[in-house]
């Protein structure tokens, strides 16, 4: 495993992070045995960036890594999320960027996680009702006090990034990050090599399409959000499958899986991928892609087969994309 420094003047962390949402039921069931092999799996495959949420399975994902990890504290860098909570409609509950309201945030996922600290907080979505500006200087608070490493934005526009980042210095910018999304490229990046910040792609391999586990709808189980994102209905899953059984071949000629191929696309794009997985084999393959070293025309051709306006279907339904800031 390669390990880089996440943003300036950060810890280091391993090239190839882990996203713990998948160990939560948010993909449907999963068995906490399966969860916990996972996470051990990973770390002990050399991964020391660990990504949760508080909204993944409500908490539970947080409560796992704290019950399983809390004596392996000190061999990765921890990051979660708040501010991600939705009405039954799907739509952002307002306030969450309050500063009361983050510092409270704080301290639950801290009794769940069973630690004194995160290294890396993150506002999970915007919160319209609130300044960014607000939010951010809640979160240069918790800084000084110690009770953050430092902090970072999801799924924002570079804008708000950069109006954050004048208030306390941003130490990294989450979004989703793969051949199957590429409208980060356009303005994101360039802003946070510009500013020094770390950028962090979760759903690195396309929602589990470039993983090669999804080939039809009925591959994803009944509590499976995806059924809900156009990419995974009708022609579009069909026209998407496609793409993905051609990253495939490509993979099979430079001898590794379709995800060591884009991994370490990201890995080269300077990017941090964060693959989550229910199994711990796929968390050991997945690790392994961040010692690859693959010739510079292998990630040529992968951007050849997976042109940047070649996926078919919107990134998320109505609900998801009103939540994004595109400001």
């Amino acid at each position: 495993m390669r390990y880089r420094t996440l943003g300036t003047n950060g810890p280091q962390v391993s090239v190839v992070g882990f996203g713990a949402m998948t160990v939560a039921p948010v993909y449907g069931g999963v068995e906490e045995r399966d969860a916990t092999e996972t996470l051990l799996a990973a770390l002990d495959a050399g991964v020391t960036f660990v990504d949760t949420a508080d909204i993944y399975g409500a908490g539970y994902s947080e409560t796992l890594i704290g019950r399983t990890l809390e004596k392996r504290r000190d061999e990765y860098v921890l990051a979660t999320k708040f501010g991600g909570n939705q009405d039954a409609n799907g739509i952002l509950i307002p306030g969450m960027g309050r500063p009361e309201y983050v510092r409270q945030a704080l301290d639950a996922s801290l009794s769940r996680l069973r630690t004194d600290h995160v290294d890396l907080y993150y506002l999970h979505r915007l919160d319209p009702t609130t300044p960014i500006e607000e939010t951010a200087g809640a979160l240069g608070e918790l800084v000084q006090a110690g009770k953050i490493g430092g902090y970072g934005l999801s799924e924002v526009s570079a804008r708000t990034l950069r109006r954050a980042h004048a208030v306390h210095p941003v130490r990294a910018l989450q979004t989703e990050y793969s051949p199957f999304q590429r409208a980060p490229e356009d303005e994101l990046i360039p802003a946070c090599a510009e500013l020094g910040i770390a950028f962090v792609a979760y759903s690195p391999l396309g929602r589990g399409l470039l993983g090669g586990q999804v080939r039809a709808a009925d591959d994803l189980e009944a509590g499976d959000w995806r059924r809900n994102n156009p990419r995974f209905q009708g022609g579009n899953l069909e026209r998407n499958v496609s793409l993905a059984d051609r990253v495939a071949t490509l993979a099979a000629e430079q001898g590794v899986t379709s995800a060591q191929l884009v991994l370490a696309w990201l890995v080269d794009r300077g990017a941090l991928p964060i693959p989550g997985t229910r199994k711990a084999a796929n968390a050991r393959a997945n690790a392994a892609a961040g010692d690859l070293a693959l010739d510079a025309s292998a990630f040529e051709r992968l951007e050849e087969i997976v042109p940047p306006d070649a996926v078919a279907g919107a990134q998320g339904n109505e609900s998801y994309l009103a939540n994004l800031d595109t400001a």
